[in-house]
């Protein structure tokens, strides 16, 4: 299944798009599943029709729902409960009623998150539409899954499951119940549960696509998010200019500056982005007639053997994957180099922390921690430089733990 995630900056339309997306994929034959957790139910709004935590059919192949995070919220809480139970009565806590609960700020993220991967696992569509939030939020909700895998790890590492057979013993030493292996247990489940949302961001057949305005903002607001997104590896297939004023506007009217702004950010993003425009219709799109008004591109079908990257819609082609590359120099310069991309990075706005087996990489507002490959855990950092839109890093091998004769 194709995974199409839109975000952009906030304002922009961006739940709109998502939803004449979707449509515009349904009408063309695909089964479509159009995803999204606001509470202010922004898609019905667009569809003109109401949405919920039960899928709802907009018409033949289009297919809509919006989970209720509250419930998700209350349902994950009662089966931590419920797990933890022998804890809880160890110290006396009262439970608490699924009633009196009130999701916390992010359970519209996780509710997200769990919705995009049972979708994905059900293989019910053949293309899901995830309306995402705005780009900063949406940035953070992406990157979730392999930091909190990353938080469990250390934490919780597998390795120390080995002294189950002692847990018994201990507690009766200690004189209390331990609650170490229904921990593990959990900590296994929500490892499992992570990998797998992360699985499906990472897949070959899902794409972000970004949602903007074209103006001064637009343009810092799209650098930002392209930055954030190569960061984290995750692909990127089209820039969609919403809102783009016709060029008949008369040259004395109102509008007449807001088009020029509008002209020399598309002339910029041209040079570095497949953009595509979409028209501003006058008025806030309002059902699947506005919807098809807009014309909308289309969701890139899936990957076909020789298809070249960036290649539009339609012309049987996929986003070109971000790969961070190891280059060995060690011939010509005695280093090995890790190339890696970061369009828009900034000299000054750049740092490098190596600790241990892994490599912090921070470029502007976002921070990512990844581990090393095999062959540079056995290197020294010996410098780094920005040349255009790609982070180099040179690794010396270490005499000490570099084989022989390599």
């Amino acid at each position: 299944m194709r995974t199409l995630l839109l975000t952009g900056p906030g304002g922009t339309g961006r739940t709109t798009l998502a939803a004449a997306t979707a449509l515009a994929a349904a009408r063309q034959g695909t089964r479509t599943l159009l995803l999204g957790t606001d509470r202010d139910d922004t898609l019905g709004a667009a569809l003109g029709m109401r949405t919920g935590p039960a899928p709802a059919l907009v018409e033949p192949r289009l297919t809509v729902w919006r989970p209720d995070p509250a419930q998700g919220f209350r349902d994950g809480l009662a089966a931590l409960q419920d797990r933890a139970a022998s804890a809880l009565d160890l110290l006396g806590a009262a439970r608490l009623d699924p009633e009196e609960l009130t999701p916390l700020p992010g359970a519209d993220d996780l509710a997200l998150l769990r919705a995009l991967r049972e979708a994905a696992l059900a293989e019910a569509h053949d293309l899901l539409v995830v309306d995402l939030p705005a780009a900063p939020r949406a940035l953070a909700l992406l990157a979730a899954p392999e930091e909190l895998r990353r938080c469990l790890r250390r934490l919780l590492p597998p390795e120390r499951q080995a002294a189950r057979a002692l847990r018994p013993v201990l507690g009766r030493l200690a004189g209390v119940p331990l609650p170490t292996g229904a921990l593990y247990e959990t900590a296994a489940r929500w490892e499992l549960e992570l990998a797998a949302t992360e699985a499906v961001l990472a897949d070959r057949n899902t794409v972000v696509r970004l949602v903007a305005e074209p103006g001064p903002a637009g343009a810092d607001a799209v650098r930002t998010a392209a930055l954030g997104l190569a960061l984290r590896g995750l692909r990127t297939d089209l820039l969609v200019a919403n809102r783009v004023l016709p060029e008949d506007v008369p040259a004395d009217s109102w509008l007449g500056g807001p088009l020029a702004q509008q002209r020399k950010t598309l002339a910029e993003w041209q040079g570095t982005y497949d953009v595509r425009t979409v028209p501003h219709l006058g008025r806030d799109p309002r059902g699947t007639d506005d919807l098809a008004a807009l014309g909308a591109p289309g969701a890139a079908p899936e990957a076909a053997p020789g298809a070249q990257p960036g290649a539009a819609p339609g012309d049987d082609a996929h986003a070109a994957p971000v790969e961070w590359t190891v280059t060995d120099r060690l011939a010509e310069d005695g280093v090995l180099v890790w190339s890696i991309p970061l369009p828009g990075a900034v000299r000054e706005e750049l740092d490098l922390v190596r600790r241990g087996d892994e490599l912090a990489v921070a470029a502007g507002p976002f921070r990512r921690t990844v581990p090393l490959p095999s062959a540079l855990r056995r290197c020294t950092v010996d410098g780094a430089a920005l040349r255009g839109d790609t982070l180099t890093v040179r690794f010396t091998p270490d005499p000490g733990l570099w084989p022989r004769g390599r």
